[in-house]
């Protein structure tokens, strides 16, 4: 099998950290070489976040270079924009449409850029969805990373079991019924 690279990127407290270990446990449930590796930019300030997950047969390094990802999973509109050119030409994002501003944009030095995800589905297979508002809408605000994995499932090739499986060992406790409702959510076309 070749390597599959997957890149997650958003917002300081998004859970970027948490939807790694999610796909890394995925991997390593069915024997891949798995290599995660993350960046945390101004994380606790609402900085960028990106981590990226690696596995294969055999993997040597955990970074990903631009145009190697096969998926870029973005929650958030600007994140997607700012990371995109790390996709590969037949990779796929898949994007929270959420807006977090930066404080650029908070203090007015900068604009926020317009048609993010239409100026992105113009050169990338792209796929996105309001996950902030159907986890909110759900009760379950947090889960929203959650709803944007099931969406993700339908681009990877792991089971439907497993996928769950491995949410229930990752997920807190008391949170793991949500989170399979916000998965399915996102899995069956939210």
């Amino acid at each position: 099998m070749e390597t599959k690279n997957i890149m997650i990127v958003g917002v300081g407290g998004q859970g970027t950290l948490l939807t790694s270990r999610v796909l890394g446990g995925l991997a390593v449930r069915r024997g891949f070489d798995v290599k995660l590796s993350e960046v945390h930019g101004m994380a606790q300030r609402g900085g960028s976040v990106v981590t990226f997950v690696r596995y294969g047969e055999s993997v040597a390094e955990p970074v990903i270079e631009p145009g190697q990802a096969d998926v870029l999973i973005a929650f958030e509109r600007l994140e997607a924009l700012r990371y995109a050119h790390f996709l590969k030409k037949d990779g796929v994002a898949i994007i929270n449409d959420h807006r977090i501003d930066p404080v650029p944009v908070m203090t007015g030095a900068a604009d926020y850029p317009k048609s993010i995800i239409e100026n992105l589905s113009a050169r990338y297979k792209t796929v996105s969805a309001d996950a902030t508002g159907f986890a909110a809408r759900m009760g379950a605000p947090k889960a929203f990373n959650i709803v944007v994995l099931g969406i993700v499932a339908r681009h990877l090739d792991f089971s439907y079991d497993d996928w769950l499986s491995v949410i229930e060992a990752v997920v807190p406790p008391k949170t793991v019924e949500m989170n399979k409702k916000a998965f399915d959510a996102g899995y069956n076309g939210i």
